[in-house]
């Protein structure tokens, strides 16, 4: 599994509360939108629990988090690597600082909820 996770914060003088009743009622994450992707998830980062990092945003790098999950590798390049959902893509950029992009393989997985069904 593929899972691309990318930290953000909105630009300077954004209204934030705007900002995040669209994103929950309004339309669904654009990575959620991407070929193949078969999970999206978008969260608010709250705390860094880690001694000496802070708990609250104010102090930490980002504010937002959005992960989106492909089965393959090869699933993951043919779509998040298309140009016309590139250019999409850096068109939604466009409205945020800071942007982080992690790709990351995932080599284990542990499910609790899988395992408790």
């Amino acid at each position: 599994m593929i899972r691309l996770i990318v930290f953000y914060n909105l630009l300077p003088g954004s209204d934030e509360a705007a900002f995040l009743r669209r994103r929950q009622n309004e339309r669904r994450d654009p990575l959620a939108t991407f070929p193949g992707v078969q999970r999206a998830d978008f969260g608010l980062v709250t705390e860094s629990p880690l001694p000496g990092q802070g708990r609250t945003p104010n102090n930490l790098p980002w504010h937002f988090m959005t992960v989106a999950e492909w089965d393959t590798r090869a699933a993951f390049e043919s779509s998040f690597y298309d140009e016309g959902l590139q250019a999409q893509f850096s068109e939604i950029n466009s409205k945020a600082s800071d942007v982080l992009f992690l790709v990351t393989e995932i080599l284990t997985e542990t499910d609790r909820r899988k395992e408790a069904s």
